[in-house]
This record gives structure tokens, C-alpha cells and sequence, in this order.
């Protein structure tokens, strides 16, 4: 039942309805009210954490379209900020009107307004209006109840963009308000929201003043006093009403600053809560960290120094009696799997086991192949689990329970119930960014308080991850393999398809194979596999038609797809066309060559990842990026492409280019998705936020003091909503 107080007065005179009300205040979560909103109507009162159902003008029908946006609750609309912000607070003159600028004007009507039919058929609506300095005609299209709008002798308000023709200036379609000195259109800062379809501007605007004007309880401070106090910080009250409805453009700026610092409060104290909490689990240390040398001589290859400085980091930690909770970084290449090996070597020689979890069925596959040759000599036992059932697949599960496999690697099946472990003591993730933090908990959960080593080949910004990787310690892989070479890379028009065609058959004619990187299809799988389907029968039935060519996508049957793949790693296929499936794939020297169709549509730092695929090889490797874009952004992000290998560069730029939300879904990090900071612009308050953050922690690393509660509880309720329950404990 909904919070709320019913108003005895309503009711006077009715026993019945007395006796209701008499019951409904002995149970405890019932208050039904009412309230007058500003235009003097009464509305029902409402708690933060009402369903905005309740809320004037909302009701059970749009409440499920704010749904759409992850607005459920009457806190959710208010922490659902504005996106941008239009100032209609200054009214010019009609004679100092420019040409293109978006402006408000003030005038009376020249005479009545007159609709007529166009030649298209459009219902045409015209006035003429002035403020004494000059006349200005203004426009409607298929908007005749305008003329309802425009009765009365009184001034009126128009909001819209100023053309010019000779000179008289027209506005088309402004936006319009008689004024009264208390505009809600115009007069003020109006803010731009995030919108779905079914939902106007003026629909969320009035829900927010709605929200404003019935709400029964104030909103509580999240930062202590005495950090507020020192980081000149408003009210969280005031700036929720200044982000919403402006008063000018400093006290916005303050609002703005105000909700940036509390959002990243919440997320540094819990990464810091987070850190706290592992620190207090005791864990078996590993007896045996110096065989690790024995198995880095054992190698075919030397390892870089880059490699060996990360895996005295790794045996560093395993030395000790806290779980390791670290993150390995390293461009694509650059040898993150060699790493993971030698800790999991440190793990069986000490007794225990390892496993490791791929997020695609080839991945694991190439990943089971690799560590089954490196331990062959070592008598260590490796098995796969993936999904599907069998009789082979049921005696790897009961040689995993009985310690009888030493090293597992597998998919998300291994996360599965039925996969119990004797002693598992290191948890490596591979490609940490396709798994969440509930599922990187869930695999380390297979065993008591265990190791964790999560890797990335796609490399963040350090300014970014300072955010992503709080709660993780981070080693680099700065420095590639001798012998791999830089792959050259080339943005093209439409015009130079016909060169690139016949450079791919000459690659061909040498022995090399090809990728072909289908266009970015956002709708859903289904399309993106009919568009890969569709566009390498284009390719066999046009210019490759005498070549062989293959197609992969996610869709695939994890069969098919090894089949594909199989058939493209032993040179069957000349050209593989292939959706982004490819990012995270197996190894295929011989391919040398990747076309990227619609460039402009990736991020950088996929492409980069993508490009990695031909960067294995002894051959000289070439990525050539069609680009239908001319915009500015980018050909700024494809020349960066062009210009360098070095992935840090490129997620560097990235994120000055695209911002965090664009360059990396934060969400699949495993933490909350921040909804007002942005990281490419907020730096100097995240590390503000950050020391605040110990600072508190250093004097309440519970946050058990009276002034922290209000911190705890949305720190809590942050980290909960990406699978942390219990995390902070």
C-alpha cells in the first residue's frame, strides 16, 4: 500500500469512512494527504520512494512508459537529471534579433491570426506580432489550435529559432506562453530531458514540479557536514531544485558541482568498502611462488620484461594470507595469457586448483589448447567446461569435485551449480570487460576466499579506470613480444573500394587470408546476423565470387561457429565476414589483412581490438577502415586510428572524444552506472571525491558514525544494484 494520510475533513460526518481512516493510521506505512501543487490543485503526498504512479498527472498508464527509463520511484525522476538546458530567460528586442540564434520575444498581435491551406497540404497558421522596435511574422504547420491561443489583448512570449527574410524576421513553430511574469515555457532556464517514446518534454517537466510540490519529507544530505563545509558544497535540496529548474547559470554550475561530488563520493567510499572487505578475509598462502621461475625457463620464448614485472606483482600477492584482487592489462598481443598461466602453475604447485573462465566457446577452447601444450610436461591436468550435455562432460565435473583436474577453463558453464571444485584457489577472468562483478564474485565463490585475476586486453584510460578498477590493483603489460609487428592502417572513402578490392586479391594470390568487419548493427542479433549473412553472398556473387568465402556471427551454433573458425585458422577460407565476434577470437597468423566496414560507427578502442586480430603474424598486416562519416569527431577518430598501434593512446582519446559512457559501458564493469558525472570532464572532483572518501573511511571504516549513515545507506543501495548485496558487509 502506498504511503500516504488521509485528510480527516474529507471525510467528516461519515462513520464509516471515519472508522476507515482510524484503521488505516494504525498501520504503520500508511499516509494519505494532500498537498496544493502551484496552480493551487490539490495533489497526494508523496515519499521518495513512492512509485511516481502517485505523483499529479502521472498515474498507473505513464508510469509504466517512465519505466522505459528506469523510473520507478519518485527519487528515480528526481536523479533523472536534464540533459541539456535551453536559456529562455532574456527577451530581446525584435529589431536586435540575428539571424539563426534560438530567442525569446515579447510583443502583442498586429491583428488576428489567419490559417490557410498549402500546396502540399499543410494547415499554414500566421500572425504578426510586435514589441514596438520592429514587427515579426511568426508560423505554424498543422498547428490551427494555435489561433485558440492567441485570443485576448495581452502580451505573449515566443521561444523558437529567428530566420530572416529581407528584413523581417519569422520564427517556425516557437513555442509559446501569454506572459504573466511566472513563465514555465519561457522566462527562465528551461532543462532538456532524456526522453522515450510516449513521454514530451513537458510530460517529465511536470511530473519533476509535481514531484517538487507534494513531496512530504526532505531530501537527506549524503556528505558529512564537515567535508560539505570544506568543499564548498549547497545543500543536496537546493541543488536538486537548481538542476531541475535553474534560477541562472552560476547557481547551476554550484548545483552541478554539488550532485558530481556526492555521486562520486558514493562510488570511491564503497570502492574503498569494497577494498576494506577484502583485507579482512584470511586466505592459505601459496607455499611454492619460486617454481614460477622453473616454468618461465621451460617456455619456447622469453618473456618480455614487461611480462616478468607483472608476474612478480602476481606472486607477490600470492605470498600473501590477503585474497589477490588484481587486474592485468595489456594491448592486444601483448602476451596477458602466458601471465595467467604462470599464476595458475604457482596455484597447483602449491596444492591447489585453478580456474579460468573465457567469455566466448572458442576463446576457451584456444585457451584449454594453449595451457594443455604449455603443461603437458608438468603432469598438471586441464579440462574444458562448456555448456551442452554429455557423458565425457559429466566425468570432467566429477574429477573437478574430486581434485582430480587441476586447471579448469570454461565459459559462463562453469559458474553453473553442478561445477564443485575440491579446493579451487585462483579465479582468473579473461576479457574482465564482458563480465560483471556478480560474476566474477560467483566463480571465486566456487572456493573460500580466493585469489582473483581478472585481464583485459582492451586498455582504460588510468583516468578512467581510477573509477572502473577501484577496488582492484592493476598491473600493465606495457611491451610487446619481439617480432610483432605494427599493423598499417588506412581510413577510406567509397572511391577507393575498387583499389582495396584488388589489393585484398593480390594479398590473396601471396597465401594471406582476410577479415571483413561487417557494418555495426545496433537493432538486435537477429538483424546483425542476416546483415553478415547478406553481405558476404553479396561479396561470393560479385567480386570474390571464384574465392572462398566464410561467415560468423554470434548467433551461430557454437558448432558452426568452431567449424568456421576450424576451417579460417587451417586456410579454407580465403575471406571471413564476421561481426564484431571476431573481437575476442583465436589466433590465425596467416591472416593479415582486415577491411572494417562503416568505421565511424565503432569505438576506437574496438577497432583497435579488432585489428589485433592481424597483429599475430610474421607478415606484414594491414587494417583499411571504410568511412561513410565526414564529420568532424570523425575524422578526428580515425585519424588517431591511422596514426598509432599504442592502445593506451587510443582509449586516452577515446575517452576525450566520446566520454566514458560512449568508450565503455560502465555497467559491465560490475559498478554503478554513474547518472551526472562525467569522467572526461569531473577528474579534479573525482580525486577530491577520492580523498574525501578516505578520510572518512580512516576515522569510520564502517561507517557506523550518525553523520555517515545517510553515505552508508546509498553506498549500500549503489553497489546492491549491480549484484553487490552483501558486498560492504
Amino acid at each position: 500500500m502506498q504511503n500516504m494520510e488521509i485528510s480527516e475533513s474529507a471525510c467528516s460526518g461519515d462513520k464509516a469512512a471515519m472508522f476507515f481512516i482510524a484503521a488505516l493510521k494504525n498501520y504503520k506505512r500508511v499516509r494519505i494527504g494532500k498537498v496544493k501543487n502551484i496552480n493551487g490543485r490539490e495533489m497526494i503526498k508523496v515519499k521518495l520512494s513512492d512509485s511516481i504512479k502517485y505523483i499529479k498527472g502521472v498515474g498507473e498508464k505513464r508510469a509504466k512508459i517512465f519505466g522505459k527509463l528506469g523510473i520507478k520511484t519518485v527519487s528515480d525522476l528526481l536523479y533523472h537529471l536534464p540533459r541539456d538546458y535551453e536559456d529562455r530567460s532574456e527577451i530581446k528586442n525584435i529589431c536586435d534579433l540575428i539571424d539563426g540564434e534560438n530567442v525569446c520575444v515579447m510583443g502583442r498581435l498586429t491583428g488576428f491570426p489567419r490559417s490557410f491551406r498549402s500546396k502540399n497540404r499543410l494547415t499554414v497558421t500566421q500572425a504578426a506580432i510586435s514589441d514596438g522596435t520592429a514587427v515579426m511574422k511568426i508560423t505554424w504547420f498543422n498547428a490551427k489550435y494555435v489561433e485558440n491561443q492567441l485570443r485576448g489583448d495581452c502580451d505573449f512570449v515566443f521561444f523558437g529559432t529567428v530566420t530572416h527574410r529581407g528584413q523581417l524576421a519569422e520564427m517556425v513553430n516557437p513555442v509559446i506562453e501569454p506572459y504573466d511574469g511566472k513563465g514555465r515555457k519561457t522566462g527562465r532556464i528551461v532543462p532538456i530531458y532524456p526522453l522515450t517514446a510516449g513521454l514530451s518534454q513537458y510530460m517529465v517537466r511536470s511530473a519533476v514540479e509535481n514531484a517538487f510540490s507534494c513531496l512530504d519529507e526532505k531530501i537527506k544530505e549524503t556528505v558529512p557536514q564537515d567535508i560539505r563545509k570544506k568543499c564548498s558544497l549547497i545543500s543536496t535540496e537546493e541543488a536538486m531544485h537548481e538542476i531541475h529548474n535553474p534560477t541562472n547559470f552560476d547557481n547551476f554550475r554550484k548545483a552541478k558541482y554539488t550532485l558530481t561530488f556526492e555521486e562520486l563520493l558514493v562510488m570511491q567510499t564503497g570502492i574503498q568498502m569494497l577494498k576494506g572487505s577484502r583485507e579482512k578475509c584470511y586466505c592459505e598462502a601459496f607455499s611454492d611462488v619460486k617454481c614460477v621461475a622453473e616454468f618461465a625457463k621451460s617456455l619456447d620464448f622469453e618473456l618480455t620484461n614487461a611480462q616478468k614485472r607483472v608476474i612478480n606483482e602476481i606472486c607477490g600477492d600470492l605470498r600473501k594470507n590477503i585474497p589477490m584482487n588484481r587486474l592485468v592489462q595489456g594491448d592486444v598481443g601483448s602476451g596477458k595469457t602466458v601471465v595467467a598461466a604462470a599464476a595458475m602453475f604457482a596455484a597447483v604447485k602449491s596444492g591447489f586448483q585453478a580456474a579460468m573462465m573465457a567469455p566466448t566457446e572458442i576463446l576457451a577452447k584456444q585457451h584449454y589448447k594453449t595451457f594443455s601444450k604449455m603443461f603437458e610436461n608438468w603432469g598438471i591436468r586441464v579440462v574444458l567446461i562448456v555448456g551442452g550435455k554429455s557423458k565425457a562432460k559429466d566425468e570432467i565435473l566429477e574429477k573437478t569435485a574430486k581434485g582430480e583436474a587441476d586447471i579448469v577453463v570454461g565459459t559462463h558453464a562453469v559458474l553453473t551449480e553442478s561445477v564443485k571444485f575440491k579446493n579451487l584457489a585462483l579465479a582468473v577472468t579473461d576479457e574482465q570487460h564482458r563480465f560483471g562483478v556478480k560474476q566474477r564474485a560467483n566463480l571465486a565463490g566456487k572456493g573460500k576466499n580466493v585469489h582473483t585475476l581478472v585481464m583485459t586486453a582492451t586498455p582504460i584510460p588510468r583516468t578512467l579506470s581510477l573509477i572502473l578498477y577501484g577496488d582492484l590493483d592493476v598491473s600493465v603489460i606495457d611491451e610487446l613480444p619481439p617480432g610483432r609487428k605494427e599493423v598499417k592502417t588506412y581510413a577510406l572513402g567509397e572511391n577507393m573500394r575498387a583499389r582495396v578490392y584488388k589489393f585484398i586479391k593480390d594479398k590473396i594470390g601471396e597465401g594471406r587470408q582476410v577479415y571483413i568487419v561487417c557494418p555495426l548493427v545496433e537493432e538486435s542479433e537477429i538483424m546483425e546476423a542476416k546483415a553478415a549473412e547478406e553481405y558476404a553472398k553479396s561479396l561470393s556473387e560479385g567480386d570474390f565470387k571464384n574465392y572462398r568465402i566464410g561467415v560468423l556471427y554470434g548467433r551461430m551454433k557454437a558448432k558452426d561457429k568452431d567449424a568456421v573458425m576450424r576451417n579460417f585458422a587451417d586456410g579454407d577460407i580465403d575471406i571471413l565476414v564476421s561481426t564484431t565476434v571476431i573481437e575476442v577470437g583465436v589466433d590465425v597468423p596467416n591472416a593479415s589483412v582486415m577491411v572494417i566496414e562503416n568505421a565511424e560507427r565503432f569505438g576506437l578502442s574496438q577497432l583497435h581490438q579488432l585489428r589485433g586480430r592481424i597483429r599475430r603474424g610474421v607478415h606484414d598486416a594491414f587494417c583499411i577502415m571504410f568511412c561513410s562519416s565526414g564529420g568532424e569527431v570523425a575524422r578526428e577518430r580515425m585519424k588517431i586510428m591511422c596514426e598509432t598501434n599504442d592502445g593506451f593512446k587510443i582509449s586516452e582519446k577515446d575517452l576525450l572524444l566520446r566520454g566514458p559512457g560512449e568508450f565503455f559501458g560502465v555497467r559491465q564493469h560490475g559498478l554503478p552506472e554513474l547518472k551526472i558525472a562525467n569522467l572526461s570532464e569531473d577528474m579534479d572532483i573525482l580525486k577530491m571525491a577520492g580523498l574525501a572518501a578516505e578520510e572518512i573511511i580512516a576515522k569510520d571504516k564502517n561507517l557506523e558514525n550518525p553523520e555517515n549513515q545517510n553515505l552508508k545507506a546509498r553506498v549500500t543501495a549503489r553497489f546492491e544494484e549491480v549484484g553487490g548485496r552483501g558486498i560492504l558487509n
